[in-house]
């Protein structure tokens, strides 16, 4: 296409086989568009292209819907990003209306043979390593190829000092699990891959778990843990075994009855609208 449009917080710029997100700095952009800084976002992801009336007052929103397992961001986020931390989403001046209905027939054109179907392999690039976080018991590190926790003594339980600092060479790794700091009980935990291949389950709750640590207030916090975590599920995918398989582990059902719970917690908090709610429950009850 050639073309850039642009929006509040972000701008488009169309290329014949992608498109390339920028972020603005601002003050009022989310801070996690502020850390993510570009994406480029091939058409072969998409699903498709939606064109609604934004939230706020005199708006609209152009939305591209990526294919389910194609962004390892959206992934490790299973459905708990606000929607105005969506990176898909382009607010735009209503008067621009006209003109965003047209790029959203030419990117509908553009989508890929597949893209009714869930991605078998990422296809967006996770933010690059390295990158670290202070948890509220930790500090988290990832250096692309080991993830290290680091405990703090004012906040770390005597499990986690018996234990010892961590580290988990992502080769032994099956899977992350980022529960998001907005809503109780916020943690990023590490699953290690079992003799069958599958994650091994839980070791007790976050807090007295070793391979894993929790957020409180001023700890965690999106923009700095949710890039972590995506990069390191991108590298954990990369260094799966040739007979493992992305879209088995992502469709465990415990994994989708804990998914739907925490949707179920930002449903209630009020950070979900009931009919986005029954759309993302919906889209997990889909993966079984």
């Amino acid at each position: 296409m050639g073309d850039v449009l642009a929006g509040i917080h972000s701008r488009w710029e169309f290329d014949t086989d992608s498109v390339l997100i920028r972020f603005e700095r601002g003050i009022r952009t989310p801070k996690l568009f502020q850390i993510l800084g570009e994406r480029r976002i091939p058409y072969e992801a998409l699903s498709s292209i939606d064109l609604v009336p934004g939230t706020r007052k005199g708006t609209v929103v152009l939305h591209a819907v990526p294919r389910p397992g194609a962004d390892p961001l959206l992934d490790a986020a299973a459905g708990q990003l606000r929607q105005a931390a969506d990176p898909y989403r382009l607010v735009l001046p209503a008067e621009r209306e006209t003109l965003a209905d047209y790029y959203a027939t030419e990117l509908r054109m553009a989508l890929g043979p597949q893209a009714d179907r869930d991605a078998d392999e990422y296809l967006v690039a996770a933010p690059t390593a390295p990158l670290q976080f202070k948890a509220f018991d930790g500090k988290v590190s990832f250096d692309g190829k080991v993830v290290t926790f680091r405990w703090f003594w004012t906040g770390a339980s005597s499990a986690k000092w018996k234990a010892g600092d961590q580290s988990f060479p992502v080769s032994e790794l099956a899977d992350v699990e980022w529960r998001s700091p907005e809503i109780s009980g916020g943690h990023l935990r590490l699953r290690r891959r079992g003799p069958d291949g599958n994650p091994e389950e839980h070791e007790g709750p976050a807090d007295q778990d070793p391979a894993s640590v929790v957020f409180g207030l001023g700890y965690g916090l999106v923009h700095e843990s949710l890039p972590l975590a995506a990069a390191v599920l991108e590298a954990v995918r990369a260094a799966e075994p040739a007979t493992g398989s992305r879209i088995g582990h992502r469709a465990n059902p415990a994994d989708i009855a804990n998914r739907i719970r925490h949707l179920g917690e930002l449903h209630d908090a009020g950070l979900l609208t009931d009919e986005e709610f029954t759309a993302k429950k919906s889209e997990l009850l889909a993966e079984l």
